[in-house]
């Protein structure tokens, strides 16, 4: 059978380990030119280090694979567009982007300071944006095209101390969808992956309750090797008719995530005052009021 990518040039940023790598090692596998970036910092984005990404690129090239190692950050559009252009600039052209840089700083909301806010918006929601608003300009030319953008059930379910993370997250579903709206005329493709999988980020989550142990025990038998083939499905052309879709993958299982829509309404001819509202409008509408769930508490059975 050919291969899912054959001839086609991938960026994949974040790449130097966790899900990042396996989705690079795996592009690389199924035929692509991989830009592997990753500036090498910490989970809280602090520091540098070229060896993560060198180490992945090494990898791919014993494998009779190509790719070349970026290090920029995502966090600035000057640098985030220098991505794009290494991709052009070594391979020629560029076919997909995945969005898969991250950071992590969790803190309680009212103890959450503006810096540890803002850096993770950076990195998510900005750093998403600037690489597929470089990337986008190609696409357009060339009437071809694929992102695939990670968000996470903390945005789309909810968390705790994750208000930073959670707002980076949700965003990008509204960015993905807008960039598939506009775009699907030029045959472009944008679509979210929300995974679950242990890495280095998943491994800050606090671990104090029994409760919390026994989730995190429960995510570090979910591999980063799970996430990587639906990610690289849609990279390619057989997924050419999915896009702005929201998809999760625990394990084995994959699923499609719903898109929010109207679930019950109330009408009143005159219009609506704070006592009506109190007396007939909330009440009609209460029975079908989201619950303060968490990702956990939706997701409660064990993977498969």
């Amino acid at each position: 059978m050919a291969k899912a990518l054959d001839g086609k040039v991938i960026i994949v940023t974040g790449a130097g380990r966790g899900i990042g790598r396996e989705i690079a090692l795996l592009a690389a596998r199924e035929g692509a030119k991989v830009v592997v970036n990753d500036p090498g910092g910490a989970a809280d984005g602090s520091g540098t280090d070229a060896s993560p990404a060198e180490q992945v690129v090494e990898e791919i090239k014993k494998e009779g694979g190509t790719a070349v190692a970026n290090f920029e950050t995502v966090a600035e559009a000057v640098p985030a567009s220098k991505i794009v252009k290494q991709a052009v600039d070594t391979y020629g052209k560029l076919d997909g982007v995945v969005n898969n840089a991250g950071i992590l700083r969790d803190a309680i909301f009212h103890r959450m300071s503006i810096d540890a806010f803002e850096q993770v918006i950076k990195v998510h929601l900005m750093g998403s944006f600037y690489v597929s608003h470089a990337a986008a300009r190609l696409y357009r030319e060339q009437e071809s095209g694929s992102f695939v953008h990670f968000t996470s059930t903390s945005g789309l379910i909810g968390n705790f101390g994750q208000a930073n993370y959670a707002a980076a997250k949700l965003g990008i579903v509204g960015l993905s969808k807008s960039i598939a709206l506009d775009m699907q005329r030029f045959n472009v493709r944008s679509n979210c992956v929300s995974p679950f999988a242990w890495s280095r980020l998943i491994g800050t989550i606090p671990t104090e309750t029994e409760e919390e142990k026994a989730r995190v025990a429960r995510m570090q038998q979910m591999g980063p090797e799970k996430i990587a083939p639906l990610s690289v499905f849609l990279l390619g052309d057989a997924a050419k008719d999915v896009t702005g879709q929201i998809f999760a993958v625990r394990m084995n299982e994959i699923f499609l995530m719903g898109q929010s829509r109207p679930i019950r309404s109330v009408h009143r001819d005159g219009g609506w005052t704070c006592e009506t509202l109190a007396e007939h409008g909330m009440p009609a509408l209460k029975g079908s009021f989201y619950k303060l769930d968490r990702s956990a508490d939706i997701f409660n059975w064990d993977a498969i």
